[in-house]
């Protein structure tokens, strides 16, 4: 198990973080703080693996917590603020969790935590080594529904979400195209669009500017995204 505490003052987000680490499986919550500075004397005392840190907190903010803190664990910053984003890297931080975040952006998060952690873990908990995963969950009002991630066709930006298109139905998801095209391996999903994504597993046809698949469902190829994805089918 990877030992693990919160540092956060808003409770709803607390519960967020909470729900969470309980579904993740191989972390173990050792306590819950609202302010920083009770959390020193804490990890004085406790070895811990990994700090889920707001930034914005009372009395001292994640940032100074992180400049006086010594021999500190694994960080992942939580805020809803983007600005401190570039100077949070500079203390080695994990990662940088922007709220609201999903569920598997949080799994995305802590599977960075270095494979030095992770090795007590049991076969049936442990965290995939490989970089991309072969299944994602969507959240949809209190549950978070699984997909395979070999059963998607293509994923559409819509406005502020993203829609997860499958053989069997659609899905909506809150984050941006940009966090798929990073977050899927690029050998088999490609950006075609500036609204589209594509498994390239599932194509039936390339149609001059246009990909079609089963059903008949055909999907721009943007101009800019041509050659790259023409090369990367054609190999």
């Amino acid at each position: 198990m990877i030992n693990c505490i919160i540092i956060e003052d808003q409770p709803p987000a607390q519960r967020v973080l909470k729900k969470y680490i309980t579904d993740i499986g191989y972390l173990e919550l050792k306590a819950t703080f609202a302010d920083a500075l009770l959390a020193i004397n804490f990890l004085k005392k406790e070895p811990i693996d990994l700090i889920f840190l707001d930034i914005h907190l009372p009395k001292i903010s994640g940032i100074e917590f992180l400049k006086v803190l010594n021999n500190k664990p694994n960080v992942i910053l939580t805020t809803a603020f983007s600005d401190y984003a570039l100077e949070s890297y500079e203390y080695d931080v994990v990662d940088y969790l922007l709220k609201p975040f999903s569920f598997e952006r949080f799994v995305q998060a802590v599977s960075k935590v270095p494979s030095k952690i992770k090795k007590g873990i049991s076969p049936q908990i442990s965290i995939e080594e490989n970089k991309f995963p072969d299944m994602i969950f969507i959240k949809s009002g209190y549950e978070h529904i699984k997909i395979e991630v070999a059963d998607i066709r293509f994923i559409q930006s819509d406005a502020d979400y993203t829609e997860i298109i499958t053989s069997a139905r659609k899905y909506v998801s809150q984050e941006p195209l940009r966090y798929w095209e990073e977050y899927l391996d690029s050998k088999k999903f490609v950006r075609i669009h500036k609204s589209y994504i594509l498994n390239i597993s599932k194509i039936q046809k390339i149609i001059g500017n246009q990909v079609q698949f089963e059903g008949n469902i055909n999907l721009p190829i943007g101009r800019a995204y041509k050659e790259g994805f023409m090369k990367l089918v054609l190999k």
